[in-house]
């Protein structure tokens, strides 16, 4: 377990709003956002339905003066790795999203790229041990 840095838990919190905001409206609104971005509603309900679970999870971390390190580098790397995900998701032609449904799939990308980058970088200034 480390300390976890004031910069770590503003990262990860921001994390969980912004997803746990993405999930409700995917899980509730899939059939709106479906036809508004042209993409698959049940691609978009499990997406809002896992981002529950993980909104859920981010703000546990976000909450807690020690976190373990293990853990929060799982977030950082799933963050990153959503980030190529979604992208390739784009290239890949499984999907076909009209141009509000591409810059609806990069901006999140994007986002999500950038909470990698600033849990990482809380994550290095959070170098102490908690004690047990």
């Amino acid at each position: 377990m480390i300390v976890a840095s004031t910069f770590l838990r503003r990262a990860l919190l921001a994390d969980a709003v912004f997803s746990g905001v993405a999930a409700l409206g995917f899980a509730f609104g899939a059939s709106t956002f479906a036809a508004l971005f042209n993409l698959p509603e049940a691609l978009l309900r499990e997406t809002g339905l896992f981002l529950i679970a993980y909104a859920a999870l981010v703000g546990w971390l976000a909450s807690r003066a020690a976190v373990a390190r293990a853990l929060v580098l799982l977030v950082v790397v799933g963050n990153a790795a959503w980030t190529v995900g979604s992208i390739a998701l784009l290239l890949s032609g499984a999907v076909s999203p009209n141009l509000a449904g591409e810059l609806m799939v990069v901006a999140q990308a994007i986002a999500t790229g950038v909470f990698a980058e600033l849990q990482y970088v809380g994550l290095r200034r959070s170098g102490s041990v908690a004690a047990a």
